[in-house]
């Protein structure tokens, strides 16, 4: 499939572009584009604050080898063990991906139950992350559906939230998962349990 995107305008453009500016000048959804960079496809990098910029001479080549006869792209190497977070909260994923990977993982994200079900079937992460208070589909009938895929406790579940009681701890636990994050819910204790239940 050959990608020609936006890059055809005359008008000048500038070098750094944020996803959204990523994702209409190669043409595609910003969800594709999340994707892509979470696969090596397109390099992204990252402020201080987590959000993803993308250097238009690196779209640029990948428009180029996107083209008709060109390689498909590599796999690379894998950076460590693989941890999928599902959660509807871009800016908490960003967070946690961007420590995560700091620490020497590989992270894919997911911004919802479907997204999240998609991910688990292309590869079987060693360790999911599952928001409980996700719109339309919440985290007990996605992790219902994960179970339901893997079986229960095939692949280890760590669910947060920083809205719901003890007793949700309670029917986690009941329910096969490793780790539960409730209220006060900080990030950081996510990340803290993600690096005790799946050291790198």
């Amino acid at each position: 499939m050959a990608f020609e995107g936006n890059r055809g305008s005359t008008a000048p453009q500038p070098e750094w572009l944020t996803l959204g500016q990523a994702a209409k000048y190669l043409g595609v959804a910003q969800s594709t584009m999340r994707k892509w960079s979470d696969l090596g496809r397109v390099a992204a990098f990252y402020t201080p604050g987590g959000h993803r910029r993308y250097r238009r001479s690196d779209l640029d080549q990948f428009l180029d080898r996107s083209g008709p006869g060109a390689p498909p792209a590599p796999s690379g190497p894998r950076s460590g063990p693989l941890v999928l977070i599902v959660d509807d909260d871009e800016r908490l994923r960003e967070y946690v991906r961007v420590n995560l990977e700091a620490e020497g993982y590989e992270v894919r994200e997911a911004g919802s139950a479907e997204e999240g079900l998609e991910a688990l079937g292309e590869r079987s992460p060693d360790l999911i992350l599952l928001d409980v208070m996700m719109p339309q589909v919440d985290g007990w009938e996605t992790l219902r559906r994960i179970q339901e895929h893997t079986g229960v406790g095939a692949i280890p579940v760590i669910m947060f939230s920083g809205k719901v009681d003890e007793r949700s701890a309670a029917e986690a636990e009941q329910r096969g998962v490793q780790g539960f994050i409730g209220k006060p819910f900080d990030p950081r204790d996510l990340i803290e349990s993600t690096k005790q239940q799946l050291p790198v």
